[in-house]
């Protein structure tokens, strides 16, 4: 099961990702992509960064501090022949989107 947390994006930090990406539009809120937790890190995907296996996060601790952070893609595919790819960035803590999302449930990017 996904993180329930959510964030409102700075607008501070919304101008700052257009810039970096060259992205029209960035939500207004993030909900965080790792697994279930309440204390620690919280990770809000906000878009693909354009270079090939990269993606732009916001990563919030708390209510006051947050900061953009440019990842590489998690490697790791599901098993079998057709194995969906884990929507998350390399070396996060728990599960992988395909271990713990409903069958329906599917990447948000």
């Amino acid at each position: 099961m996904r993180c329930s947390h959510w964030y409102r994006v700075p607008l501070d930090l919304a101008r700052e990702a257009r810039e970096k990406v060259a992205v029209p539009y960035i939500d207004k809120a993030v909900q965080c992509q790792l697994s279930e937790h309440d204390a620690g890190e919280h990770f809000g995907l906000l878009t693909d960064t354009g270079a090939y296996g990269t993606a732009l996060w916001l990563c919030w601790y708390g209510t006051d501090e947050t900061e953009l952070i440019v990842l590489p893609d998690c490697p790791v595919v599901a098993p079998g022949p057709d194995g969906e790819g884990c929507c998350l960035f390399a070396d996060h803590a728990k599960q992988h989107t395909w271990e713990d999302a409903p069958e329906e449930d599917s990447c948000i990017s």
